[in-house]
């Protein structure tokens, strides 16, 4: 008797487990044909995967093998790859060293070299190790502790491993010159950008630059950027790329705005070699030749000399710790980096296509995904030209969740209606992918894209949240 009774509450348990999945279902194909049929999205299309994130079963797709671009939930396939292939644990060295001979007097017969190895946090506000004036005083003091008073030769930031400055293709003019269209090297510095302050003045009259948080001197500054009316806010672009020699500042910066633009830096390892040049001076070293960088010698024909020794090694944060920032405030340069590091160290090569194959060839391997579906050209999701399904997406996502690496993971999504998920925003594209779970205790794994669709941004989250509820 007591095993009828407990087969057939097993039945119905499971009765009830049916209905719900099914109710949730039919909430979802009910909830998103409503969606579908907004006049926002009249030339639009939607895409959407949701799955049981305990069974690994699919509850709901609808467009999901269709290729969308992804904004920055690109991110979250990056940070995926690069978990999974260099370990959470895994750092970057940038080392300070010097080639030549010190003599008794101090003098470096020689030259100063900081080479670089892709670090994307090398000088960021970010974390209390990587700050600009930590890392410049750190190498101050191990130049001064190596006995060196005066350098005969240069300073050289080697920034040869990814052939100095490079930029993903695909990326527009108009995001370049600012800082999340910074470009990537092998020698980051500052995240390679730098902030503007602008005074306003009366309405549609010229807006002067106050000052700038970093001393960009050596370069040459064009403002063309107006007061806008009160309310209109940052409408500030700035243009430039690698090694541009000059910086043209546009459009209108608000009345009542009070906010420091961020610009990208066209070559972020000369900026670090004339920073460190500075902080030397402070202590009167001179730096006799002056400063140059790796790929700078190498279109001169010149090599950069071996080091003679090697004064200090700079380690970054664990990779965990970058995917927090990565994807907590969406860094662009963070996840070039990231392409990089998996294309070098996987195959020896440096470039961000060879990157983005390879990144096609891992899921095609571990999940049977068709290229196709992950048609990617950069590391962050700023191209327009990315194309990737939402059924990828999410079944990499899905990946995840049994991955020793997941909680840090996890912890690096934002939160967002109430949802830990990933955003992603670009012109006529907006997204979501992540994980939640219902007031039933139902766990779901999800990706939301939208393309082309009409009328305001803000109106067009709403009504992705209020579908997303349906999750609830």
């Amino acid at each position: 008797m007591k095993k009828n009774i407990l087969l057939v509450a097993s039945a119905l348990l499971s009765t009830i487990i049916n209905i719900q999945a099914q109710t949730t279902k039919q909430k979802l194909e009910q909830n998103f044909a409503a969606f579908s049929k907004s006049p926002s999205l009249a030339n639009g299309i939607a895409s959407l995967h949701v799955i049981n994130s305990e069974t690994g079963e699919t509850v709901f797709e609808k467009n999901a093998s269709i290729g969308l671009p992804t904004a920055s939930t690109l991110k979250v396939i990056t940070s995926i790859t690069a978990l999974d292939i260099l370990g959470k644990d895994f750092t970057y060295k940038t080392t300070l060293s010097y080639a030549g001979e010190i003599d008794s007097l101090g003098i470096l017969h020689g030259d100063i070299i900081i080479h670089g190895e892709g670090d994307p946090t090398l000088g960021s506000h970010r974390y209390e190790s990587t700050k600009e004036d930590v890392i410049l005083n750190k190498w101050k003091k191990a130049i001064l502790d190596a006995g060196i008073k005066y350098v005969e030769g240069r300073i050289i930031a080697d920034d040869r491993l990814y052939q100095g400055m490079d930029m993903p293709g695909g990326w527009i003019w108009t995001d370049m010159g600012n800082y999340y269209g910074a470009g990537i090297s092998s020698l980051n510095w500052r995240e390679n950008q730098t902030g503007v302050n602008f005074s306003v003045t009366a309405l549609n009259q010229p807006a002067p630059i106050a000052n700038f948080t970093s001393d960009i001197s050596y370069l040459k500054v064009i403002n063309h950027v107006t007061t806008g009316r009160k309310g209109s806010g940052d409408n500030v672009y700035a243009y430039s790329a690698p090694y541009s020699e000059k910086i043209v500042i546009k459009g209108t910066y608000g009345l009542d705005l009070k906010k420091t633009i961020e610009i990208s830096i066209p070559d972020a390892a000369y900026d670090l070699a004339y920073n460190l040049n500075k902080v030397l001076l402070q202590d009167s070293i001179i730096v006799a030749q002056g400063i140059t960088t790796g790929q700078r010698l190498f279109e001169e024909g010149l090599s950069v000399p071996t080091k003679t020794k090697t004064i200090n090694v700079h380690t970054s944060p664990a990779l965990h710790e970058i995917v927090y920032w990565f994807n907590q405030r969406s860094i662009n340069l963070y996840g070039e980096a990231l392409l990089k590091s998996i294309a070098y160290i996987t195959g020896g090569k440096t470039s961000t296509y060879d990157g983005a194959q390879y990144v096609k060839k891992y899921w095609e391997q571990r999940l049977k995904l068709s290229p196709s579906e992950l048609d990617i050209i950069d590391g962050s999701g700023l191209s327009p030209q990315n194309n990737v399904t939402t059924r990828a997406m999410n079944q990499i996502m899905q990946y995840a969740l049994k991955r020793p690496w997941f909680p840090e993971f996890q912890k690096s999504l934002p939160t967002y209606n109430d949802m830990t998920m990933k955003s992603g925003t670009i012109g006529g594209t907006l997204g979501y992918t992540g994980y939640h779970t219902a007031k039933d205790g139902k766990k779901y794994t999800f990706s939301l894209l939208v393309y082309n669709y009409y009328r305001s941004a803000a109106d067009m989250r709403r009504k992705m949240f209020e579908l997303l509820n349906t999750l609830k």
